[in-house]
């Protein structure tokens, strides 16, 4: 099936009226591009590896909406040439040039998949829940993930940088914190590893879902993995139910400056003498970690591991 692409050039002022004006004539869902900064607002529920660097903001930007049906398309480019005009008394509203491009009809939530493979981090295999076991791979500990729209199939360097530290620390008797959870991936891998329980936090509550399904695909029982919706380092309600002074590990994959702010919170839930396994960190961002770290009089960095541009810094609570 292919879809009749209309894009608008106009400017960043005018995006939030033309939006509203083209939702009123009916058009449903549209697709904003501009370039101005994501603000510290914008990002703190995005859990993306590193920001894209944008060119310079000028003022423009583009409103893209899709067309199957073509039948109205007069009406439609009219209402919108007539809304533009009376907003134009208001605002301005730019080149307000549409250019017009078919494309096809995908099935982006799937799409995806196809590039997700098995995949191994030393003797552990990671694959996808609608792949086979590779036979070469049948011996190796085995986590199947199907990240569904929560962050984390595990092939991400910063996901295998945490992995590996969980080898390392992982004991029968762990009790094992997972800031960010995503899909599930670091703390089904920490009980695939013989972890005793699971607490999760995350800011989507996609991750929730996410979780309860990768569970029932690695036969792990329900109750081993707790997750809440939620930001551990500044909302008390998530502080209190992960509890205080509770875990021998804390794992955290998310991004530089959030694992900044996360180490003046997370001593107070981890027992002394814990381990804090931290990655996300692109290697220019390393030192500013660090730096945090040895400011934490409660934190003693133990070793710094790296795989790619990325870095994983594990730290003991003294």
């Amino acid at each position: 099936m292919k879809w009749t692409k209309f894009t608008l050039k106009t400017t960043t002022e005018a995006v939030d009226l033309i939006s509203c004006m083209m939702d009123e004539i009916g058009i449903e869902g549209i697709e904003i591009e501009d370039n101005v900064p994501l603000s510290d607002a914008d990002t703190k529920g995005m859990f993306i590896d590193i920001l894209p660097e944008l060119p310079p903001d000028d003022g423009t930007a583009k409103i893209s909406f899709y067309l199957e049906d073509l039948s109205e398309l007069e009406r439609i480019l009219r209402d919108i040439e007539e809304g533009l005009d009376d907003l134009s008394q208001f605002v301005d509203v730019g080149e307000r040039t549409i250019e017009m491009s078919e494309t096809e009809d995908k099935d982006w939530i799937n799409n995806w998949k196809q590039y997700f493979k098995p995949f191994t981090v030393d003797d552990i295999l990671i694959k996808p829940t609608w792949e086979t076991i590779p036979e070469e791979h049948k011996d190796k500990l085995l986590i199947q993930i199907d990240p569904g729209t929560a962050f984390g199939t595990g092939m991400h360097e910063t996901t295998q940088l945490c992995i590996r530290q969980l080898r390392r620390y992982v004991t029968p008797d762990s009790e094992v914190l997972d800031v960010g959870t995503g899909s599930g991936i670091l703390g089904i891998a920490a009980l695939k590893l013989g972890a005793k329980e699971v607490f999760g936090t995350d800011l989507d509550e996609n991750a929730i879902a996410a979780v309860r399904e990768n569970l029932e695909s690695n036969d792990i029982p329900a109750e081993k993995f707790t997750v809440v919706q939620g930001n551990i380092i500044d909302e008390a309600s998530v502080q209190d139910q992960a509890g205080y002074e509770r875990y021998d590990i804390a794992v955290a994959n998310i991004l530089a400056p959030v694992i900044i702010l996360l180490q003046g919170e997370i001593c107070r839930h981890l027992k002394h003498g814990g381990i804090f396994i931290t990655s996300g960190i692109i290697n220019t961002k390393e030192q500013d970690v660090k730096d945090a770290m040895a400011a934490n009089e409660e934190l003693e960095i133990l070793e710094t591991t790296y795989q790619g541009d990325w870095v994983s810094v594990t730290a003991r609570r003294k």
